[in-house]
């Protein structure tokens, strides 16, 4: 590749990352190639639908979180370079065979809605259910957001409970009110409640559990009175959507239609005609007629790639909000880390691997083959 010196090739490996970050976008772009030519088939490079553009041309898998780690434990590859957030490198860890190395190219690139539930809330959480309605193995089923810590899936797993997608959350809620009377849904609120709603699962038995109060902030009878307690957590990117986003594009185009994810607010979706995933969004609006036009409610990085994409067939692809929204953890990795991450690899050196401790890694794996042999 020009502009790469063989000599410059080989000082790569094990140099930190400051010598990467004042790469111009030309040069880390051509340092990418290069790395990946070297490293051929040995590295398979797996783009979440929300990484920016400068990162997602060089994806060999693209999707969902889930779909993406599936697809990379189903390929040959020694490195699996996940563009994406820490908690889908995790899910590919769990999900891939021991020789296989899940690589995350920026350990900053975390998910906030993740981080609102974190083990030790939710272990208080289940002492404290066990004060108010005994032994909660008995009559709660913890669920999951895929959108969680590798610690959390292993709670999951280990009583009794199961992992969700954005998908087949109403499968899983199913499955879980199935087996018990009531459902902790963590950690976001907002697909939970969506969830229940669809299942015709009154609002009013659907209680929002705080973790920063005393027993979630709720009395024993709102605790008892519950189907579903919806962890109090949420992306920080779809709480920007509104209603009132919807009417006033409505009033503009009563043509249109409106597509949302179901990690926005009840109303939000409500108000949608479509709701579902980042992979149902992209393939609604693919599968749709020429010359349509539509509102989107989710992470700009897809729908400016939508927009684009949908250009020759006439489509209009608009973003909800008025303001720029996009998720700002996975836009740090960009195409200096991704550099940086290949040229060591290239040479030898892994950087930033992810490995979940088998005591966390065998029972989410369970709560995660739980989901798959339900879905």
């Amino acid at each position: 590749m020009s502009g790469i010196r063989e000599e410059y090739r080989m000082q790569a490996a094990g140099l930190s990352f400051e010598h990467f970050g004042a790469l111009t976008e030309v040069e880390a772009q051509e340092r990418i190639l290069d790395a990946r030519a070297r490293l051929g088939k040995r590295a398979v490079l797996l783009c979440h639908h929300y990484q920016r553009a400068d990162v997602y041309r060089h994806a060999d898998l693209t999707g969902d979180s889930l779909k993406l780690a599936r697809l990379a434990a189903q390929t040959d590859a020694e490195f699996i370079v996940f563009c994406g957030v820490h908690f889908m490198a995790e899910v590919a860890d769990i999900l891939s065979r021991p020789e296989q190395t899940a690589i995350l190219p920026d350990l900053a690139a975390g998910c906030s809605m993740a981080d609102m539930a974190n083990l030790a809330k939710v272990e208080r959480c289940w002492r404290e259910l066990t004060d108010i309605l005994g032994a909660p193995d008995e009559k709660i089923t913890p669920v999951t957001y895929i959108n969680s810590a590798a610690d959390l899936k292993a709670f999951c797993g280990e009583h009794g409970g199961i992992v969700c997608t954005s998908t087949n959350a109403p499968k899983i809620v199913d499955w879980a009110l199935a087996r018990r009377e009531k459902v902790l849904f963590f950690p976001d609120q907002h697909l939970g409640r969506w969830t229940g709603f669809k299942k015709g699962i009154a609002l009013d038995h659907m209680a929002v559990w705080d973790p920063d109060l005393e027993n979630g902030g709720l009395t024993p009878k709102e605790i008892e009175n519950a189907r579903i307690l919806l962890w109090k957590g949420h992306c920080s990117v779809h709480q920007m959507f509104q209603v009132e986003h919807i009417k006033q594009w409505r009033a503009q185009y009563p043509d249109g239609q409106v597509v949302s994810h179901p990690e926005c607010n009840l109303d939000v979706c409500r108000e949608s005609d479509y709701v579902g995933s980042t992979e149902y969004i992209r393939d609604t609006i693919t599968e749709a007629p020429a010359n349509t036009r539509w509102l989107v409610g989710t992470e700009l990085n897809l729908v400016n790639r939508l927009a684009e994409q949908m250009k020759p067939q006439g489509k209009t692809v608009q973003f909800m909000a008025p303001m720029v929204c996009m998720c700002s953890t996975m836009q740090r990795i960009d195409p200096q880390h991704l550099a940086w991450t290949l040229e060591n690899l290239a040479a030898g050196q892994v950087v930033n691997p992810i490995r979940v401790p088998a005591s966390e890694a065998e029972p989410a794996r369970a709560a995660l083959a739980r989901m798959l042999e339900i879905s």
